[in-house]
């Protein structure tokens, strides 16, 4: 057992890097003077912080996700858009990639690309699902698929064109 001590509030996402040696955590630990500590990286053998200034925004990152062929992961943002950075040290933010146009109004909302990283998927608090592309970071498509908040959206492993969605009062959705 290892302990890995963040000395923050909450934690909201855990998401291993390739080859399990990183880890990176979300936290909810931002204030009005300061958002460091909103995305740490940690060592996954020694449990030390190798750095916990990665995101520099005053938003929490309520989701992580990893791409499954290239060297970067994603971070749903409490400011309503996803932010791109590199899995390679020092995480650096891609500052010319942002996937915006659905809305978070402080729910926990999931992010997840598509199994071959084509496609980056999210719900919305509206209840919707929007579609991005990848490389452009354009809205490709949304879909009406709750009532209330849509807080995960997430493709089948094996078969991708399905989906399956669920929302803030328990409804799940598999879509194709």
């Amino acid at each position: 057992l290892r302990v890995y001590k963040a000395a923050v509030q909450q934690t909201l996402d855990i998401l291993f890097l390739p080859e399990g040696r990183e880890f990176l955590t979300s936290t909810d630990a931002v204030s009005r003077d300061s958002a460091d500590r909103t995305i740490i990286a940690w060592d996954f053998q020694s449990a030390a912080k190798i750095s916990n200034q990665i995101f520099h925004e005053r938003y929490t990152c309520p989701s992580l996700a990893l791409h499954p062929k290239e060297s970067v992961f994603v971070a749903q943002t409490n400011g309503n858009y996803m932010a791109l950075f590199s899995t390679q040290r020092p995480y650096r933010i891609n500052r010319k990639k942002r996937y915006e146009g659905h809305k978070v109004e402080g729910f926990a909302v999931g992010c997840e690309f598509s199994p071959d990283g084509t496609l980056l998927v999210t719900g919305s608090s509206d209840g919707k699902v929007f579609f991005y592309n990848y490389h452009t970071a354009r809205i490709i498509r949304t879909l009406s698929a709750h009532k209330e908040a849509c807080v995960s959206a997430i493709f089948h492993p094996v078969l991708p064109s399905l989906l399956a969605t669920c929302n803030w009062a328990g409804e799940i959705k598999i879509w194709q």
